[in-house]
């Protein structure tokens, strides 16, 4: 398979022209296009497909490649991507001011545009990423690093990023195509001394099944991660957004000195383990509610810091019903397990103990907490028994339903009101029916 980069012009010619085709019947027709490779433009349409809204940056540049559909779906977003670059840059200011790693956020927004003021990248960052995949990390770090090693085993991948990357006008990335497993890293790097290592392990087992066990992901971050410390201070490994954050700085030992939960539109993306290679502590859990405004919606703690912290309660329906608004948390948030803090930092009160929403009254308190998850006025607390139930269906039979901590599912509270969706209420069943609007 070839990259576009013998007939540039031609290639991107065609897959623009063909970009809403029917696929299939463009690999059953691929005699009719003699001088365009059309398993690469059939991957290349599809890939652009995927990358559309996930990496618009890249979806601007028809004439990339793309040798491998599944790297499409499984690469970082652009938003994610700049998340990373952001941190490793926050990482090496840290070390380079101090000598001492910083907590908390990235101390920037997004850096797709990092470079218009000149300062950026930095010549002595150096990151390899030994993963590379389809490369949107490296593009990323690229924008703040001076330089980026790329490391990936599939050939047709790296082949392909190269072009890529010249096409970008991403500069200080150099590419290669080796396999890394234990004892090969300083062989692999050959002289290459990177202040960041990064890795992002497949998480498909040879049957193709999603993992998401980190000892179950190649390549082998736990049989690797001392030997790339010995080459690296800093070590930061994506993994699944459905790995046990317990269970991931437990195995990753004293040296996981954070572990960022990354959210992109919505929903929890993936997990960022960042492993230094002077540190032996308690690891800071770092949610981001949004990827996109790594600036904002930061939530930093520890786990002694949740056990110790003691969360405000509500008494009854009478206390509920005199709050004006109800906080949800943001997926990262919540799969960051900080639900004590969450009321203690804000000053906000928790409906229970396991019923992980919370209510308050401050206007300006709810401004500040759309960063963090969702705040919704409250228009009415009802009893949750078969009188509330009947008659908040009656009153409000459009609504968004969930049912947190009870024993029913949102899809069988939904019926019992009788409610069809509709975002003009959402209605939480909990220890009480929470009727709301945002």
């Amino acid at each position: 398979m070839s990259t576009p980069a013998t007939a540039p012009d031609r290639f991107t010619e065609f897959v623009l022209e063909h970009e809403n085709d029917d696929t299939a019947r463009l690999l059953l027709s691929k005699e009719r296009w003699k001088d365009v490779d059309i398993d690469l433009a059939v991957n290349t349409i599809l890939s652009r497909r995927k990358l559309r809204d996930k990496v618009p940056a890249w979806y601007s540049h028809a004439g990339l490649a793309y040798p491998v559909k599944l790297s499409a779906e499984q690469c970082s977003s652009q938003d994610t991507a700049g998340y990373k670059a952001a941190l490793a840059l926050r990482l090496h200011r840290g070390q380079a001011e101090n000598g001492s790693r910083l907590h908390g956020s990235p101390s920037a927004a997004p850096v797709m545009e990092a470079t218009e003021n000149g300062d950026l990248p930095l010549a002595d960052l150096h990151i390899a990423d030994l993963t590379g995949g389809l490369g949107v990390d490296s593009w990323a770090f690229s924008k703040v690093a001076g330089k980026v090693f790329y490391n990936e085993i599939v050939p047709a991948l790296a082949y392909a990023a190269r072009h890529n990357f010249l096409t970008l006008g991403a500069s200080g990335i150099s590419v290669h195509n080796s396999t890394l497993s234990p004892g090969s890293a300083a062989g692999l790097l050959d002289g290459f001394r990177p202040g960041i290592i990064f890795l992002d392990p497949a998480r498909r087992a040879d049957n193709g099944k999603k993992v998401f066990m980190i000892e179950d992901c190649r390549p082998d971050v736990l049989g690797l991660k001392d030997e790339l410390l010995e080459l690296s201070k800093y070590l930061m490994v994506k993994l699944s957004p459905m790995a046990d954050i317990s269970m991931v700085t437990e195995k990753l030992g004293r040296q996981c000195s954070e572990l960022h939960v990354v959210a992109s539109g919505g929903e929890c993306k993936e997990l960022l383990a960042v492993l230094d290679r002077d540190f032996d502590g308690e690891c800071h859990i770092v949610s981001c509610s949004d990827a996109g405004r790594a600036d904002r919606g930061i939530f930093s703690f520890t786990r002694t810091e949740e056990r110790s912290a003691s969360a405000s309660f509500i008494s009854g329906k009478d206390e509920a019903a005199g709050h004006a608004f109800l906080f949800e948390p943001g997926k990262a948030l919540m799969k960051s397990g900080a639900f004590n803090l969450i009321s203690s930092r804000f000053g906000i009160k928790k409906i229970s103990r396991s019923t992980h929403l919370y209510l308050f009254s401050e206007e300006t308190l709810a401004t500040a907490l759309k960063d963090y998850g969702k705040v919704f006025r409250i228009l009415e607390v009802l009893p949750m028994n078969g009188r509330g139930i009947r008659l908040a269906g009656e009153k409000y039979p459009e609504a968004e339903v969930s049912a947190r901590n009870i024993r029913m599912s949102s899809d069988q509270l939904r019926k019992k009101l009788g409610a069809r969706n509709s975002e003009r209420y959402h209605i939480f069943g909990s220890e009480y029916l929470f009727v709301t609007e945002k």
